[in-house]
């Protein structure tokens, strides 16, 4: 079978802080790629701000090296469960993977996701050992932790016979030996071993054309981009190609445009053959999934995996008295406009109209895929106010069923009967407990999306954040009735708009848990913390003391408080009820009640409980 021998596709998988980005740095710095007066600082697989404060790869990137006679094409890989459809994808369009983990902490379970779906796909490994110049690195010992998680993840005999690079990637020193004195300042041995072990593509580009779109980008000049790999024949700008869609059609378009990978850059070529990783443009509506083949000789390849929006909530205009204070883009227009231009790149994302021209429901994949799209947006200058979280429930089999998920959480062997009940708590059924000889516990459970709101931020304080949890989408089940996980208690809400006073809040301090500091701007039917009661109590929040002398004075700026609990984004999620929203702007996360003047929400309160009677 003939190859391409001038090209090899890797996706190349880390956990946070192996190295990943390092390592593809001195990559690019090392081989023929970029001219000496290139200056790339950190920005091979760039990670924007979001990505570096959560540990994750939220977008695909891809890096092409060239090296001697070949392109080698490094794809980045998502490591969170949330972007799982993405990982999928990937895997489908490369022929091989790298695999970084430092030599003193060894595997991490981050990477066990990404890792069991390169072998379902059949793909051939690569370890590096990185930081080998680390103080207490044991790569050794790390070698042999990599090969019982292959076996582990289900790898096959040609699998677990996996070449091992030992790299300083800070140092831009690799060997094939793990001796440290053996480490020389050269990438080579990575090249070399992706070459000789990575298979090339092959190639069949004269044969009918088959290029399958694996990933979305957008370009205000150019449109939709299509990204993916040609599977089958050739592609050159200005032929007229069909796309098989999703549902089974046909439609005709012309490419207008082709861009192919080179360092850091995307750069327009004229053609793109069989094993080329290339984005297309052309066609305004295409998808991930479809294939773009011959008018006359259509071919569709199979359908890819997308997953399926699990979690919905309302994004609305913000409409609170602070409005227009901190953030620039504060109009329906311009957070409809904002959203639909996230549906061009976000597959999983779904957006609708309601009947209000302010409201729009946004589903997603998770918890965290749609807190990154509300962090994204506050960054850009937008304010507006959302919803709790609420799952997508569904027919099946003519009952009413609701997401499960399938939880793995590796933690310290302390933690785990704390886990076992804060999980139970949330109807989550324990499947497996394995016990390691390290100290460390590994549980799976089955558990309801929705007892996963909000629980992220919990664990992580159970465990003291050496607990490393990740959870993927397993079914629909029937809905658990009478249980509806979140708050019991009622909120503290403000009657009346000013500053806070540490008076104020010494006097509120016993009827519940306070969130805001003093001095903080607050307004009518603004949440300042949680009731100690199951209802809502109206307080006021800014009222000041009566000062009779100036020893009365001394004393009253003396006064102590306890310090305010601040809620993350995600805490503050999971806190809100029905009534509720959250106010989100680029300085400030206020929780709210949806109706914020009190007399009109106890009489809405009021007409609620008659109706139920």
């Amino acid at each position: 079978m003939k190859t391409r021998d001038d090209i090899r596709n890797v996706a190349i998988i880390a956990h946070v802080d192996h190295g990943k980005t390092t390592l593809v740095n001195e990559m690019l710095k090392q081989s023929d790629t970029l001219d000496e007066h290139t200056q790339i600082g950190d920005r091979a697989l760039d990670s924007n701000d979001i990505e570096k404060e959560r540990g994750i790869t939220i977008l695909s990137k891809n890096t092409a090296v060239r090296y001697k006679d070949k392109q080698i094409n490094i794809l980045d890989t998502p490591g969170h469960a949330d972007f799982g459809g993405e990982v999928e994808r990937i895997m489908k369009m490369v022929d091989g993977v790298v695999l970084v983990v430092d030599a003193f902490e060894g595997t991490m379970p981050q990477t066990r996701f990404v890792l069991k779906k390169a072998f379902e796909q059949h793909l051939t490994p690569i370890v590096v050992i990185n930081k080998v110049d680390r103080p207490g690195a044991r790569p050794d010992e790390v070698v042999d932790e990599v090969l019982d998680l292959f076996i582990e993840l289900g790898a096959d005999e040609e699998q677990l016979d996996f070449p091992v690079i030992y790299a300083s990637a800070m140092n831009g020193t690799s060997s094939l030996d793990s001796d440290l004195d053996t480490q020389k300042h050269t990438m080579d041995p990575i090249f070399d071993t992706i070459i000789d072990t990575i298979p090339a593509p092959i190639d069949n580009s004269d044969e009918p054309l088959q290029f399958q779109v694996a990933m979305l980008d957008y370009n205000e000049f150019v449109g939709r981009v299509g990204i993916g790999r040609v599977f089958r024949g050739t592609i050159k700008v200005g032929d007229q190609v069909t796309v098989m869609k999703l549902d089974g059609s046909q439609q005709n378009f012309r490419v207008t445009k082709l861009f192919g990978y080179f360092g850091l850059q995307r750069l327009e070529i004229n053609e793109a053959r069989a094993g080329d990783l290339v984005a297309i443009s052309g066609m305004e509506d295409i998808f991930v999934g479809e294939t773009i083949c011959p008018v006359d000789k259509p071919d569709a390849l199979p359908i890819l995996r997308i997953d399926p929006p699990t979690l919905q909530m309302n994004f609305i205009t913000n409409n609170s008295p602070f409005v227009g204070r901190e953030g620039d883009k504060v109009t329906a227009r311009k957070l409809e406009d904002r959203l639909k231009l996230q549906l061009h790149t976000d597959v999983s994302l779904r957006v609708e109209d309601t009947e209000s021209p302010d409201t729009w429901v946004v589903s997603g994949r998770g918890e965290l895929h749609l807190s990154i799209l509300i962090e994204t947006l506050r960054r850009e200058g937008f304010e507006l106010a959302v919803s709790r979280p609420r799952v997508i429930l569904r027919q099946v089999n003519g009952k009413l069923s609701e997401p499960f998920e399938n939880v793995t959480i590796d933690t310290p062997d302390e933690y785990s009967g704390s886990i076992i009940d804060a999980l139970a708590q949330r109807k989550g059924e324990m499947t497996n407990m394995e016990t390691g000889n390290n100290g460390q516990t590994r549980l799976t459970f089955s558990t309801p999306t929705r007892g996963l709101i909000g629980f992220d931020s919990q664990f992580l304080s159970m465990t003291r954040g050496y607990g490393i949890m990740n959870h993927t989408f397993a079914e629909y089940k029937p809905v658990i009735r009478n249980w509806e996980p979140g708050r019991r208690n009622g909120a503290l809400v403000s009657i009346n708009q000013g500053k806070a006073t540490t008076y104020a809040i010494m006097g509120v301090e016993g009827r519940g848990t306070i969130f805001v500091d003093p001095g903080t701007e607050i307004y009518e039917g603004m949440i300042i913390g949680e009731s100690s009661r199951e209802r809502d109590i109206s307080v006021n929040i800014t009222k000041g003391k009566n000062l009779t002398n100036v020893r009365q004075s001394s004393k009253d700026q003396t006064a102590s408080i306890k310090m305010p609990i601040h809620l993350t984004l995600e805490e503050s999620l999971e806190f809100l009820n029905e009534d509720e929203l959250l106010e989100i702007t680029p300085e400030s996360i206020r929780l709210r009640k949806s109706i914020l003047n009190t007399n009109a929400r106890e009489k809405e309160a009021k007409k609620a409980k008659k109706e139920t009677k």
